[in-house]
């Protein structure tokens, strides 16, 4: 064989690249990686601000139920490749792992390098060979795939995988190409646009409470209508631009970016009390406090940075005592702590992003192997495709099980 020649070419060392790398080379074929970065796995080496919350420990219907969109074209792949054929791979390596709230899966170390380096490792021991350069284009003759260009020259090969991720975090080389490179072969794309990716507030709420975050926090996303088109219960991190945090990075999955300003986040800083219980609460906590003002009577239902926020948005007056509070204005503090309004703005940049929605049209991919339904040889795995989900893990396993049924089948 022709030294720039090979069975198979991977565009890509990121999840979905290095695991068909090792997979396919484990089959006998020979395989080449490509990758701009010096060293591999760049972006999974940060995910999870540098933890990898590497999957989720859940059935493999619970990861279609968890794709925004286009979950039933997983169905094939993600049943080849479980969450649990996950952990079983990475345990196997060396690579001991935990499970956390809301069954996220972690390495035991906490360091996302563990995973990335188990990743490479595979690819390596299997036979797969490392390029770094940039593929500037896919060559397709006559309805095949014929090889890559790449740092000025042609490589050879049978079949070619475009895994090169979306365009969120294009420090890491995820910056687009991928779709560029799939579109100039004909591809439909879809829009791309972030997704998992920070909440920017129209107004200074947010700003007022910088640096709170609140582990216990009910969300509601509703639309211009009032419309919930989204609920969710978690962790929530105020910032001088808005909102992030695990549930606030859910919730821009379901707004469209266009519309962004068009959504209003309904917050219920008291999940764990329903309006009775709360009202009671609070007459109890007036009771106690009812030869002190109205603002220094919060300290014990809510944290210091909220109360001052809090106090102004219920409009009773900071310096009424608590034993001349009316019902009235007590019903309103209620609402305000049940229905915390947030208006959204819009996004942060898309290369804040944890990932991409959008990408290559999964009508125009097989759900079997990954194959494009356009052009003989060329396969698809990862970010690249027009699937993406919540966090929890999610999008890294849908990651490994296309890129498996690429490896199995290039």
């Amino acid at each position: 064989m022709k030294a720039d020649s090979f069975d198979v070419i991977i565009i890509g060392a990121g999840a979905a690249g290095l695991m068909a790398a090792g997979v396919c080379a484990g089959r006998g074929r020979t395989v080449a990686v490509f990758d701009k970065n010096e060293k591999a796995g760049r972006k999974l080496r940060i995910t999870g601000k540098g933890r990898c919350n590497v999957t989720n420990d859940c059935s493999p219907r619970e990861v279609i139920e968890a794709a925004t969109g286009n979950g039933k074209f997983l169905y094939g792949a993600v049943n080849s490749f479980t969450p649990q054929d996950t952990m079983a791979f990475f345990e196997s390596r060396g690579v001991p792992l935990k499970t956390e709230r809301g069954k996220r899966v972690f390495p035991m170390s906490d360091d996302a390098n563990d995973i990335a380096d188990a990743l490479y490792a595979f690819a390596r021991e299997k036979g797969a060979v490392f390029i770094r350069a940039a593929v500037t284009e896919i060559i397709a003759e006559g309805g095949r795939v014929a090889g890559v260009r790449a740092n000025g020259r042609t490589y050879q090969a049978k079949s070619v995988l475009n895994a090169c991720g979306g365009s969120s975090y294009p420090g890491t080389g995820s910056n687009g190409d991928g779709v560029r490179l799939a579109a100039k072969l004909g591809h439909t794309i879809t829009e791309i646009r972030p997704s998992l990716v920070p909440l920017v507030e129209d107004g200074d709420i947010c700003r007022e409470m910088q640096g709170l975050s609140l582990k216990n926090t009910g969300l509601t996303v509703k639309d211009k209508s009032d419309k919930a088109v989204y609920h969710d219960f978690g962790e929530l991190l105020f910032t001088h631009f808005g909102l992030s945090g695990p549930i606030a990075l859910s919730a821009s999955a379901h707004m469209t970016e266009s519309a962004a300003n068009a959504y209003t986040l309904e917050l219920d800083l008291k999940p764990a009390l329903d309006e009775k219980k709360l009202d009671a609460r609070l007459l109890r906590d007036f009771e106690e406090n009812r030869n002190r003002i109205f603002a220094n009577s919060l300290d014990a239902l809510l944290p210091k940075s909220m109360i001052p926020v809090v106090v102004r948005l219920s409009g009773i007056e900071p310096e009424k005592m608590c034993n001349a509070i009316t019902k009235e204005e007590r019903r309103r503090l209620l609402t305000l702590l049940k229905h915390f309004e947030i208006k959204i703005e819009g996004f942060r940049p898309i290369s804040e992003a944890i990932i991409t929605a959008g990408g290559v049209a999964v009508n125009e991919v097989n759900p079997k192997d990954m194959s494009s339904k356009l052009v003989e040889g060329l396969y698809f795995a990862g970010e690249v495709l027009d699937v993406n989900a919540y966090t929890g893990g999610f999008n890294l396993q849908i990651a490994f099980s296309t890129g498996y049924a690429a490896g199995m089948n290039m």
